[in-house]
This record gives C-alpha cells, sequence and structure tokens, in this order.
C-alpha cells in the first residue's frame, strides 16, 4: 500500500476476521484476467497474503511477489506462507525497469494520492501480453463513508479529523477509461455490489476499525473519545442498516474493478 501520513501499523488479526468477504473481490478479479501463463506476478498492497493466495492457486507456476508497506501485514504473510516471496516496501519500488506478466492490486491504492501518474507507473511495468488487474472500493458513494464524513465534520470531532478524508483517493470508472484507453489494447470495467450478510450493526463499525475508520480514530488522542467517536458512527449505521426479520444486518459494499491488457 502507499504511505499513509500519521498511521500506526495495520492489525492483521482484525482485518482478517472478515477475511472471506474481503477475499471475494480478489477471486472475481483474478477469474476475469485473461492471461493463460503468466511469468511473474506482483500483488500490490497484499496485506496479509490472502489475496496472493489466490493468485497463487490460479496460476502456480508463476513467480508471485506480495508487496505491501505495512511490517504486520508482511510479517503475517511470512508467518503464514513463508514460502513465498514478500517485499515490504511502498509502490515507489515499482518503475518500468521492473517488467510483470500481472501486476495486480485488491482494495490497496485508494490510499495512494495521485492515481493518474499511480496507474500509469503500474501499467508501464506490465509486460506485452499482460494486464494491469486492480480492485478499489468505492467508499464514498457508500451511505457508510459519508456517515463517517458528516461526523469528522462535525464542532467537536474536526480539530482532531481535519484532512483524514484526504487520506483515500477515489475516481469514477471513467477516470480509469481515460488514464488507460490510449495505452490499453484491451480494457475491461466493471462495478459489482457485494451484499454481506453480518451478525449485527455492531458487525459493521468492526468491520471497519480497520480499514475506512482507522485513520479517523489514530487521530484521537485517548480511548474515551476513541469510542465516543465509534459511538456516533454506529448511531448513524443502525440508521443506514436496518435489521432484518431475523435480526441479521445487510451491508451492500460496491466495488469498482479495472482489467488492462497490453
Amino acid at each position: 500500500m502507499g504511505t499513509v501520513k500519521n498511521s500506526n501499523d495495520w492489525n492483521p488479526q482484525l482485518y482478517l476476521k472478515y477475511k472471506d468477504e474481503r477475499t471475494q473481490p480478489s477471486i472475481d478479479l483474478v477469474k476475469r484476467i485473461k492471461i493463460d501463463a503468466p511469468g511473474k506476478i506482483i500483488d500490490i498492497g497484499c496485506g496479509s497474503g490472502n489475496s496472493t493466495q489466490i493468485l497463487c492457486r490460479r496460476w502456480p507456476e508463476s513467480r508471485v511477489t506480495g508487496l505491501d508497506n505495512s511490517p504486520a501485514m508482511i510479517d503475517k504473510a511470512k508467518s503464514d506462507f513463508p514460502d513465498q516471496e514478500w517485499i515490504l516496501s511502498d509502490t515507489s519500488c515499482i518503475d518500468s525497469k521492473n517488467k510483470y506478466d500481472i501486476v495486480f492490486s485488491n482494495a490497496a491504492i485508494q490510499w495512494i494520492p495521485d492515481h493518474e501518474e499511480l496507474v500509469t507507473r503500474l501499467f508501464s511495468s506490465v509486460e506485452n501480453n499482460g494486464a494491469l488487474a486492480v480492485q478499489v472500493p468505492v467508499f464514498t458513494d457508500m451511505p457508510l463513508g459519508k456517515s463517517i464524513n458528516k461526523i469528522a465534520d462535525k464542532p467537536e470531532w474536526i480539530r482532531y479529523t481535519a484532512g483524514c478524508n484526504e487520506l483515500f483517493t477515489y475516481h469514477d470508472y471513467g477516470f480509469y477509461y481515460d488514464i488507460l484507453a490510449e495505452q490499453s489494447s484491451l480494457l475491461d470495467i466493471w462495478i459489482t455490489h457485494y451484499i454481506h450478510i453480518l451478525d449485527s450493526q455492531e458487525s459493521i463499525l468492526e468491520w471497519i476499525r480497520s480499514t475506512g475508520l482507522k485513520p479517523y480514530l489514530e487521530r484521537l488522542e485517548n480511548n474515551e473519545l476513541k469510542n465516543k467517536f465509534a459511538e456516533e458512527i454506529l448511531s448513524e449505521i443502525k440508521k443506514d442498516y436496518p435489521l432484518q426479520k431475523n435480526g441479521k444486518v445487510l451491508f451492500p459494499f460496491k466495488r469498482l474493478f479495472f482489467i488492462a491488457y497490453k
């Protein structure tokens, strides 16, 4: 993942609590890549390595490398998958000198600024007849993302949370099309809404503690403030994501995918 300012390290255990739900977009993205036998693959923002395993299972003869700038995530990946190649770094180490048959990224580039430069650079690292394959959560279009911004902008919180939303970078599908259309021989772009079935409204809060809510909580000075902020977010969650008849909660999650072939 890209360098995130004022950010503590990630919590692999909390992140992996919803491992199946977080991994499904990787599975769907990998299935759509039309390359038979890639030699080298890199997984940008590999986290703890769950998405990397999808790549390894699809192409077991390929050399697959996972890259992330979180020491905790890379340590977890090395512990769980010690025979694989892991790099602790951000995307600054990716340039056109190092070519890959597939440059892959699942739910990571939203943490990195300047997507025009980033996507262009990642695509320049793709070998001829290779592909850049990316999934981005469209968090700002979701009620949850809007609620976080609403609470963070309140007078009692803004002095802590000012600038947090600038740590995320989101664009629509037309933005990525315009960057890649002139360079790519074939573009595949789509959006999927995943309807996650969760046990409670609190489960949604737990889900985002390790991702979209993380930078906001890190700005708060003590646990009392963190808990109060989280409680206000939960109050909004209860409005936007009602309980179903059986007590479960449906959590729609919008994700943008694109594959650009060279």
